[in-house]
């Protein structure tokens, strides 16, 4: 298997960008895929309907990101499983090439696996950066996680750190 710095493509649901962006981490994306695809209905979350909230404007900011529309048949069909972002974001997954979907929620996530989409959520963004160098601990980014108000498994934090070897 060859070693990429990057991978290439992701598809973004809200919850990523949003805590990524809290702790000040958004520019980890373009370090770690080559493109960085968002639905509409994420970018209407984050940046309309959820425009004054922590993030929301570093999200706006970020030129990386690229609005693209998925197929309306999927989201049709994904929509009874999650809600409207990450139906969008999942459907968006299946019809690019070489892609992992960023979510967080484990309903999303599973739906995303059943079909065979390589997806990863905002902790194991933080321990892929440190794996390929960009980040020298990832302790201090969890416990800002935690405190911008994400829930992270206690058994989680820790494998991670193991993982990390920071434990």
């Amino acid at each position: 298997m060859s070693y990429r710095m990057r991978d290439v493509a992701a598809v973004a649901d809200s919850g990523p960008l949003i805590f990524l962006a809290r702790i000040d981490l958004l520019n980890l994306l373009p370090q770690l895929f080559d493109k960085v695809l968002i639905p509409p209905e994420v970018r209407d979350e984050v940046m309309v309907r959820g425009r004054n909230h922590p993030g929301a404007y570093a999200v706006s900011q970020a030129k990386w990101l690229t609005v693209q529309a998925p197929d309306p048949q999927l989201v049709k069909s994904l929509s009874i499983l999650v809600d409207a972002g990450e139906a969008e974001a999942i459907a968006l997954a299946q019809t690019t090439e070489d892609c992992t979907v960023l979510l967080d929620d484990l309903r999303a996530r599973k739906v995303a696996q059943r079909l065979d989409i390589k997806q990863i959520g905002t902790v194991g963004l933080l321990l892929r950066a440190k794996k390929r160098g960009l980040l020298e601990t990832i302790k201090p980014h969890l416990d800002a996680l935690m405190e911008s108000g994400i829930y992270i498994r206690k058994e989680l934090v820790e494998a991670v750190l193991r993982e990390a070897g920071e434990l």
